[in-house]
């Protein structure tokens, strides 16, 4: 048909050009389709799903190409390709079944054994479900659900009090609950790290690797309004989106504090709640950028290990005496979570509060995330 060859042109096009070059998938995938407006919406969603499909399967599917691999002869094999149809092929190494680099497939392994690494991967070649946390500040996730009984595949998620996933595809943006910023996409598991920090009204708060705010929206709802939350981060252009999401969200106690601003010197040692949602591998969430793993080194280890560890002691000396720091990643391996637990704690003098909170990817559920609360003895 006509359509099919359009749509395989386009898709090994796709394939090829994110091959030689260095942007993430998914935007480049954006950059592709507004440069080629004949890829109507029925055509850019076929052609996505299966770029995504090959990029995870990729591993497995070069395994049963006879020749050479091209994105052509990967193309053609994926059209009629159930990878599970070899999972249980104790012939093919365990990494590849699951499609995983050997490497990281590895790293993985020696923390959690090669069975249960086994399911981890595969569960990360899985879809990730697209999940929203209510905004406390404007409704209940009851009313939302209500208006949305009939309109959306949706349910509430069985961890978050304040979670929705929507089992079906929804353009966000275009409804009118989001303009009035009643909700925000966000991951399950992350909106539970996003609740270990027990801010209350009053209370002083830095979330220091904001980002674009997804956790400081979240912690906010708790502050009913009453103290005052700094998001921080180095990346001015992830911060101006976190303006942006604060209007929306009606939140009014929150502002932006740059790396070199004056003022970040004053908040020195008084901070109650410091949240430090370090830079990481995202081992926890490769469903949702599966390209991250084929560009996986292991020295990024070491080197994320080094950032993670002079980041935390620089967000550590705003915390006030008797105030507590939360140490966050997205990141499925020891040596970024329950190791650098450990070298904190012994480091500075740290006391755990509660258990450390820990997430594996589940399918149809949360993706992998790590958190703690630390105070000083």
């Amino acid at each position: 048909m006509k359509s099919d060859t359009f749509r395989r042109h386009h898709q090994i096009a796709i394939l090829k050009g994110f091959e030689a070059q260095r942007l993430p998938l998914d935007l480049f995938i954006m950059d592709y389709c507004r440069a080629h407006k004949a890829l109507g919406a029925k055509d850019r969603k076929v052609i996505v799903n299966a770029v995504y499909g090959i990029t995870r399967w990729r591993a497995l599917l070069d395994y049963l190409i006879d020749n050479t691999p091209t994105w052509e002869a990967r193309s053609d094999l994926y059209a009629t390709f159930d990878p599970a149809d070899y999972f249980q092929r104790d012939d093919i190494p365990w990494h590849v079944r699951c499609s995983f680099p050997k490497k990281l497939f590895d790293l993985i392994a020696a923390d959690y054994g090669e069975e249960k690494a086994f399911t981890i991967c595969l569960i990360s070649n899985t879809i990730a479900p697209t999940t929203i946390r209510v905004n406390g500040l404007k409704t209940t996730r009851d009313e939302l659900l209500h208006r949305w009984n009939g309109l959306f595949q949706v349910t509430p998620c069985p961890h978050s009090p304040v979670g929705v996933t929507f089992n079906q595809n929804v353009n966000f943006r275009a409804l009118e609950e989001f303009r009035q910023g009643l909700f925000e996409v966000q991951d399950e598991g992350s909106q539970l790290v996003a609740a270990l920090v027990q801010a209350k009204p009053g209370d002083t708060v830095l979330d220091y690797c904001a980002g674009s705010g997804g956790k400081t929206l979240a912690v906010a709802v708790s502050m009913a309004g009453k103290g005052q939350i700094y998001l921080h981060d180095i990346r001015k252009e992830a911060l101006a989106e976190a303006r942006r999401r604060l209007r929306r969200a009606g939140i009014q106690n929150a502002q932006v504090i740059h790396d070199d601003s004056p003022h970040l010197a004053k908040l020195k040692k008084n901070c109650d709640w410091v949240l430090v949602d370090a830079p990481c591998s995202g081992t926890g969430t490769l469903r949702r950028n599966p390209d991250m793993k084929w560009r996986f080194a292991t020295e990024w280890i070491t080197r994320l290990q080094g950032q993670q560890r002079t980041i935390f002691e620089k967000a550590l000396s705003f915390v006030k005496p008797n105030g507590h720091i939360v140490y966050a990643t997205c990141s499925l391996l020891k040596a970024e979570n329950e190791q650098q637990l450990e070298h904190f704690m012994n480091t500075y003098n740290l006391t755990l509060v509660g258990p450390p909170f820990k997430s594996l990817p589940i399918e149809q559920g949360m993706d992998g995330f790590f958190g703690a609360v630390l105070t000083r003895k």
